[in-house]
């Protein structure tokens, strides 16, 4: 088992330093702006902790609709409310351990629930990350987590199809870079990438 809190915790830290300013700004993630990108976790907070209870639930965990009709420049116009309870609700439900027994379901792909997890924990990392960096903040990863994604991202580091729709090409980072500069390149970001 994972914990997810503290990922969870330092993603939500990071939304209270983004504007309505940085909503049209770019980010490390590939055709993804700002605002595109909290509605992207403000799906994927839903889907992953579906994932962990098993559920394929059409009602979301806080008892709002999910997400729709946003736009990349305006987000769920209740982003600033809605995400912090679903990062935490998202933790919460990975902390029991029959999530991490058996299969799980996220965004329609089925794999063992083990991974399902440790991918629940790389989209927290490195689209927390990805967010900090875009508005200009700094992203604490534990030590734990860096790890985890660096070990996640490795798997796939020689097999670009593997890696599509997850990752982009790996970017060279120095071997003796710090685990997560490491691990952020792995998972296809240039650990220097600025606005």
């Amino acid at each position: 088992m994972l914990d997810l809190h503290p990922a969870a915790r330092e993603l939500s830290r990071v939304l209270d330093g983004v504007t309505h300013d940085h909503l049209v700004g770019p980010t490390p993630c590939p055709g993804y702006s700002v605002g595109a990108l909290l509605d992207h976790v403000c799906g994927l907070t839903l889907a992953f902790a579906w994932a962990a209870e098993k559920s394929t639930a059409e009602h979301a965990v806080d008892g709002g609709p999910a997400p729709g009709g946003a736009t990349a420049a305006k987000p769920d116009p209740r982003w600033r409310e809605v995400l912090p309870q679903r990062l935490s609700a998202l933790a919460a439900a990975w902390d029991d351990p029959a999530a991490w027994q058996g299969f799980s379901e996220a965004g329609g792909v089925t794999m063992p629930s083990d991974l399902t997890g440790l991918v629940a924990l790389d989209e927290l990392v490195l689209h927390g990350w990805d967010l900090a960096t875009a508005t200009g903040q700094d992203f604490r990863c534990a030590p734990a987590d860096a790890e985890a994604v660096l070990g996640f991202a490795s798997r796939t580091a020689d097999d670009p199809s593997a890696r599509q729709g997850l990752f982009g090409p790996v970017v060279a980072v120095p071997d003796d870079a710090p685990t997560f500069e490491r691990a952020l390149g792995m998972a296809g970001r240039e650990p220097s990438w600025r606005p």
